[in-house]
């Protein structure tokens, strides 16, 4: 089963003849993207070639979208392929200053601190923040609060800007 098609309405923001863009369902945290295949494959050599070329202007769309729309610090693209049941997709998630405060001021995740330029000077990655991101807005039964617009205030803001 192609689950793209389990998404609920509410939480499309665009859609191309390849991709569909929706807010992550599971995720309190507000602009927290998906952008799937509408192909059922998990291999981007098996897309046509007018869904590859959709696929990069997809993403800056979505990244300036969070970035100029939200303000969002940092806009992480990731992809992942192992769960079954779902096409080839990208996450795309904001990182706003609000959420790397609560990174930083959460003790359990200094167990998780690389050091930058040296000794006293902490620095964290793109993995460390995911991880973070999924924790507390998209696994926790109770998220931390956001600031900010609600999910479904910014699924309306993206529907402008990204389509």
């Amino acid at each position: 089963m192609n689950k793209i098609h389990d998404i609920p309405e509410c939480f499309h923001i665009a859609e191309t003849d390849g991709w569909l863009v929706n807010h992550r369902i599971n995720s309190a945290l507000p602009g927290y993207l998906m952008i799937s295949s509408k192909k059922f494959t998990n291999d981007l050599s098996e897309l046509s070639s007018e869904a590859l070329a959709e696929l990069g202007p997809l993403l800056a769309k979505a990244q300036n979208a969070l970035r100029s729309g939200l303000a969002c610090e940092r806009v992480y693209i990731e992809r992942y392929g192992h769960t079954p049941g779902y096409p080839i997709h990208f996450h795309v998630i904001p990182i706003y200053h609000w959420v790397e405060e609560l990174f930083w001021n959460d003790a359990r995740y200094r167990l998780l601190e690389t050091f930058a330029d040296g000794p006293g000077e902490t620095a964290t990655d793109g993995a460390e923040m995911t991880l973070f991101v999924w924790r507390e807005f998209c696994e926790r039964p109770d998220p931390p609060p956001i600031k900010g617009p609600s999910v479904s205030d910014v699924i309306q803001l993206l529907r402008k800007m990204i389509w």
